[in-house]
């Protein structure tokens, strides 16, 4: 059977939304989080706004917990809404993205944040010099590509990664984020993986525990700060334990910044 072919593809250009954090107040950025929103398999039109509007929170609560330290946060905005098999276009976004922070703002830390397709947008663009550390929430990787050619992690050596998943969600299977992981674990000692229990695909219900999660992994990479104790215990443990950490009821709510 032949391959279906992609719809006519629209020269169009990934962009940053507006800046939230110390720019956005008229201060430098001293390190910046890009944001990158999930997707779906296959679609060559613009992306809606509802697919950006669902990172807002998580950048305007990043923003917050980094604003002493100088942080800016950006939603990448894709050029089409679809991965688009081997264009892999959202990780073209996200690279591009990357070298639009480094003409914008100079030599400053980056962390990748992504959801879903964004998530693995992000783990494919994390080998960016300029990027130290990538965050994928609940990473879509299809079952399929992943048994018959996984995706790449030799060029994760030298990031932080933490990838955060629900062990309810029905669009991506969590295993397939552990398996990915424990191959990047293997070659890269500060990788690790938390368990939401009981949480499906978005992490609604346990959000205020994962935004918290995220805060203190993206300050803590951007920064050079101590993590929280779960957070350093599991990148400090040998797999399988810290790539099947539970992410504890309450986490975050005595941390203190």
């Amino acid at each position: 059977m032949a391959q279906q072919s992609l719809p006519e593809r629209p020269d169009r250009s990934a962009r940053l939304g507006r800046p939230v954090g110390a720019t956005a107040a008229g201060k430098t950025a001293c390190g910046v989080v890009l944001l990158l929103p999930d997707g779906v398999p296959t679609g060559t039109r613009r992306p809606t706004s509802r697919s950006a509007a669902a990172m807002w929170s998580l950048a305007h609560g990043l923003a917050k917990a980094g604003r002493p330290e100088g942080l800016t946060a950006h939603v990448v905005r894709y050029r089409y809404r679809g991965w688009n098999g081997p264009a892999a276009d959202p990780a073209q976004d996200a690279e591009w993205a990357v070298e639009e922070v480094v003409r914008r703002y100079g030599d400053v830390p980056i962390c990748l944040v992504g959801r879903g397709m964004g998530a693995r947008a992000a783990l494919w663009a994390g080998g960016h010099p300029a990027v130290g550390s990538v965050l994928a929430l609940a990473p879509w990787l299809p079952s399929q590509e992943a048994k018959l050619n996984p995706d790449p992690v030799k060029h994760l050596i030298g990031r932080r990664v933490l990838v955060v998943h629900g062990t309810n969600d029905a669009h991506t299977h969590p295993e397939l984020s552990y398996r990915l992981v424990e191959r990047a674990k293997k070659i890269n000692s500060a990788v690790c993986r938390f368990e939401v229990h009981t949480d499906g695909h978005r992490l609604h219900q346990h959000r205020p525990e994962v935004y918290a999660l995220a805060a203190d992994f993206a300050l803590g990479s951007l920064f050079d700060q101590d993590y929280a104790r779960p957070l350093a215990d599991a990148l400090a443990a040998p797999p399988p334990l810290g790539l099947r950490m539970p992410l504890a009821a309450g986490f975050g709510a005595s941390l203190r910044r």
